[in-house]
Protein backbone atom coordinates (compact mmCIF):
# COMPACT_ATOMS: atom_id res chain seq x y z
CA UNK A 1 0.00 0.00 0.00
CA UNK A 2 1.83 3.30 -0.77
CA UNK A 3 1.07 5.93 1.47
CA UNK A 4 2.55 9.37 -0.26
CA UNK A 5 4.06 10.14 -3.10
CA UNK A 6 6.77 12.97 -4.21
CA UNK A 7 7.21 14.53 -8.23
CA UNK A 8 9.61 16.28 -9.05
CA UNK A 9 9.00 19.02 -10.97
CA UNK A 10 11.32 21.73 -13.47
CA UNK A 11 9.35 24.57 -11.96
CA UNK A 12 7.66 23.88 -8.52
CA UNK A 13 4.96 27.45 -8.94
CA UNK A 14 3.39 25.82 -12.16
CA UNK A 15 3.19 22.47 -11.20
CA UNK A 16 1.36 23.62 -8.20
CA UNK A 17 -0.68 25.92 -9.76
CA UNK A 18 -1.37 23.31 -12.40
CA UNK A 19 -2.68 20.38 -10.16
CA UNK A 20 -3.84 22.45 -7.56
CA UNK A 21 -6.33 23.22 -10.62
CA UNK A 22 -6.38 19.60 -12.39
CA UNK A 23 -6.73 17.89 -9.14
CA UNK A 24 -9.63 20.03 -7.78
CA UNK A 25 -12.36 17.57 -9.40
CA UNK A 26 -10.86 14.45 -7.89
CA UNK A 27 -11.42 16.25 -4.73
CA UNK A 28 -7.87 17.25 -3.80
CA UNK A 29 -6.51 20.60 -2.86
CA UNK A 30 -3.08 21.92 -1.68
CA UNK A 31 -2.94 20.95 2.16
CA UNK A 32 0.97 20.16 3.14
CA UNK A 33 2.76 23.34 3.23
CA UNK A 34 6.58 22.73 3.05
CA UNK A 35 8.13 25.12 0.92
CA UNK A 36 8.60 24.89 -1.93
CA UNK A 37 7.20 21.80 -1.70
CA UNK A 38 3.31 21.24 -1.36
CA UNK A 39 1.26 17.96 -0.59
CA UNK A 40 -2.10 17.45 -1.87
CA UNK A 41 -5.18 15.48 -0.53
CA UNK A 42 -8.39 14.93 -0.14
CA UNK A 43 -10.33 17.74 1.88
CA UNK A 44 -11.29 15.80 5.05
CA UNK A 45 -10.36 18.00 7.73
CA UNK A 46 -6.75 16.85 8.16
CA UNK A 47 -3.44 17.79 7.35
CA UNK A 48 -3.15 14.66 5.70
CA UNK A 49 -1.47 14.33 1.96
CA UNK A 50 -0.51 11.82 -0.42
CA UNK A 51 0.79 13.52 -3.25
CA UNK A 52 3.56 16.22 -3.21
CA UNK A 53 4.89 18.32 -5.67
CA UNK A 54 8.80 19.34 -5.22
CA UNK A 55 11.24 21.14 -7.14
CA UNK A 56 13.91 19.08 -9.23
CA UNK A 57 17.49 19.00 -7.83
CA UNK A 58 19.14 21.96 -9.62
CA UNK A 59 20.76 21.31 -12.43
CA UNK A 60 18.46 18.34 -13.79
CA UNK A 61 15.53 17.28 -15.67
CA UNK A 62 12.95 15.26 -13.71
CA UNK A 63 12.18 11.72 -16.25
CA UNK A 64 8.47 11.72 -16.84
CA UNK A 65 5.99 9.86 -14.84
CA UNK A 66 2.81 8.10 -15.01
CA UNK A 67 0.44 8.84 -12.23
CA UNK A 68 -3.15 7.91 -11.94
CA UNK A 69 -5.68 9.30 -9.62
CA UNK A 70 -8.76 7.17 -8.56
CA UNK A 71 -11.80 9.13 -9.74
CA UNK A 72 -15.19 7.88 -8.31
CA UNK A 73 -17.12 8.88 -11.51
CA UNK A 74 -16.97 8.83 -15.33
CA UNK A 75 -18.18 12.22 -14.85
CA UNK A 76 -15.58 12.95 -12.88
CA UNK A 77 -13.09 11.72 -15.35
CA UNK A 78 -14.25 13.91 -18.13
CA UNK A 79 -14.08 16.55 -14.95
CA UNK A 80 -10.74 16.24 -14.70
CA UNK A 81 -10.00 15.99 -18.09
CA UNK A 82 -11.14 18.77 -18.81
CA UNK A 83 -9.93 21.13 -15.77
CA UNK A 84 -6.10 19.75 -16.49
CA UNK A 85 -6.23 20.97 -20.15
CA UNK A 86 -7.43 24.26 -18.95
CA UNK A 87 -4.86 24.60 -16.44
CA UNK A 88 -2.55 24.09 -19.65
CA UNK A 89 -2.22 20.43 -19.84
CA UNK A 90 -1.85 18.50 -23.06
CA UNK A 91 -4.15 15.98 -24.29
CA UNK A 92 -2.62 12.46 -23.84
CA UNK A 93 -5.81 10.25 -24.23
CA UNK A 94 -9.58 11.55 -24.16
CA UNK A 95 -12.18 10.34 -21.69
CA UNK A 96 -13.35 6.69 -22.40
CA UNK A 97 -13.12 2.94 -22.01
CA UNK A 98 -9.89 1.40 -22.31
CA UNK A 99 -8.77 -1.84 -23.28
CA UNK A 100 -7.04 -2.69 -20.30
CA UNK A 101 -9.82 -4.85 -18.60
CA UNK A 102 -13.73 -5.00 -18.09
CA UNK A 103 -14.67 -1.23 -16.26
CA UNK A 104 -11.48 0.45 -17.18
CA UNK A 105 -12.28 3.90 -18.23
CA UNK A 106 -9.69 6.96 -18.25
CA UNK A 107 -8.38 10.12 -19.27
CA UNK A 108 -5.01 11.07 -20.18
CA UNK A 109 -3.05 14.17 -20.11
CA UNK A 110 0.51 15.82 -19.96
CA UNK A 111 1.34 18.42 -17.06
CA UNK A 112 3.86 20.97 -17.78
CA UNK A 113 6.55 18.32 -17.57
CA UNK A 114 5.32 15.88 -19.69
CA UNK A 115 4.31 13.58 -17.07
CA UNK A 116 1.36 11.12 -18.09
CA UNK A 117 -1.67 12.28 -15.75
CA UNK A 118 -4.41 9.77 -15.84
CA UNK A 119 -8.01 10.07 -13.96
CA UNK A 120 -9.81 6.57 -13.79
CA UNK A 121 -12.97 4.56 -12.68
CA UNK A 122 -11.15 1.27 -12.50
CA UNK A 123 -12.54 -2.20 -12.49
CA UNK A 124 -16.58 -3.10 -12.98
CA UNK A 125 -18.53 0.20 -11.83
CA UNK A 126 -21.78 2.20 -13.17
CA UNK A 127 -21.12 3.88 -16.18
CA UNK A 128 -22.93 7.75 -15.33
CA UNK A 129 -25.48 6.47 -18.30
CA UNK A 130 -26.83 4.10 -15.65
CA UNK A 131 -25.92 0.84 -17.04
CA UNK A 132 -22.79 -1.75 -15.94
CA UNK A 133 -19.94 -1.32 -17.86
CA UNK A 134 -18.60 -5.13 -16.37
Amino acid sequence: MIDHMTLHVSDANRSIEFYTKALAPLGYLPKAHHEPTIGFGVDDGTPRSDFYVSPAQPGTTPAPTHIAFRADSEQTVKAFYDAALAAGGSDNGAPGPRAYHPGYYAAFVLDPDGNNIEAVVDWPHQSTSGGSTD
